[in-house]
């Protein structure tokens, strides 16, 4: 069963411990995205007048956004003291950086398939020999990169898929 409260009532802290209490057996399932519940509690903080509260006051608000919003007493602990430092409650962080930078092309990946079909598959360290042999004595820049490949990342350039190497 859902139902839809209208917590606007809850003006006070009397109204807020008795809220508290008579819904202890009730559990509450956060609706909505972050930034809801973000919203959702810098209203209540300006709505009761968190400031002003003294400290038995602000416990209880702490409990109810706590059983509200579904927020650990820590988190709450954290958005309350940037409330009212005056900024807006807001996710900080973001999506990470691209990650490292590919060295090898699907050219040398397409190179390093050639050279597979070529020799039948041969072993990792052979593979590597041939390569750099192709650079040392044959002159061939084709291969320049992947002269300096490990072993095993060349059995990982063996496994990736088409296209995976590079942009």
């Amino acid at each position: 069963m859902v139902i839809d409260m209208n917590e606007q009532q809850l003006s006070t802290v009397a109204q807020l411990r008795a809220f508290l209490n008579g819904t202890q057996e009730v559990r509450f399932e956060p609706i909505g995205e972050d930034t809801e519940r973000y919203a959702f509690i810098a209203a209540v903080l300006k709505r009761l007048g968190y400031r002003q509260l003294k400290r038995p006051e602000k416990g209880v608000v702490m409990r109810y956004l706590g059983r509200t919003t579904g927020y650990s007493r820590q988190q709450l602990t954290r958005f309350v003291g940037r409330v009212l430092a005056g900024e807006i409650l807001a996710k900080r962080y973001r999506a990470p950086e691209p990650g490292f930078a590919r060295k090898f092309t699907p050219i040398d990946v397409a190179l390093l398939a050639e050279t597979d079909a070529l020799h039948g598959t041969l072993s990792g360290p052979a593979t590597k020999c041939l390569m750099q042999r192709a650079v040392a004595v044959f002159r061939d820049t084709r291969y320049t990169r992947l002269a300096a490949i490990s072993v095993a990342h060349l059995y990982n350039l063996r496994r990736a898929p088409p296209g995976l190497c590079g942009p």
